[in-house]
């Protein structure tokens, strides 16, 4: 039995969910999203819940029982109270700003890098150095995230890159003089 597909999801009163067949629509303070559930996987609201059942037993549908649920539980937190990631960049005269729509990078190379931020992605730059990265979609925030870490991931030696904020990267000893 999926422990996580079984679990009931509250609906809280400042969101509405909607259920048309296999497709779910919330809409929050937030914002609105949809979701089309797989195959196997039955929705329903009962009360102030959504409920999830699956059809069979195959391995695949019980998967999907527990992935349906995940994804419309954070369909419901993120039109609620959306999701956030923070970043930092370490490194002499590494920063970032926000232009307009794009966010430049500046992190040692030649050119500057402009990141095209996606339309319903809200990024903020502190002091520089320290990026927040606010959205309604979970994945969406993760993904622009690794976008922008990918640019120029923490190296080991000097610590230098862009990181999650509290990652921890594990240092290398340099190379030493070798004396005859």
């Amino acid at each position: 039995m999926s422990r996580i597909g079984n679990k009931t999801i509250l609906i809280p009163d400042k969101v509405k969910v909607q259920v048309q067949g296999r497709r779910v629509n919330v809409e929050g303070p937030k914002g609105k999203m949809e979701y089309n559930a797989p195959e196997g996987v039955d929705v329903e609201i009962v009360e102030k819940e959504i409920r999830f059942k699956r059809k069979s037993e195959e391995r695949e549908v019980r998967a999907l029982h527990g992935l349906a649920r995940s994804l419309v539980n954070n369909m419901v937190q993120g039109t609620l109270s959306g999701f956030q990631k923070r970043m930092e960049i370490q490194g002499v005269g590494f920063k970032a700003a926000v232009q307009g729509k794009n966010l430049n990078l500046s992190l040692g190379y030649s050119h500057p890098l402009l990141y095209p931020i996606p339309s319903d992605i809200k990024i903020t730059v502190e002091d520089q150095t320290k990026l927040l990265v606010e959205g309604v979609d979970k994945q969406k925030v993760g993904q622009v995230c690794a976008d922008i870490r990918a640019y120029y991931p923490p190296e080991p030696y000097k610590g230098k890159g862009v990181r999650f904020a509290g990652e921890n990267v594990r240092r290398k000893e340099g190379k030493t003089a070798q004396s005859k």
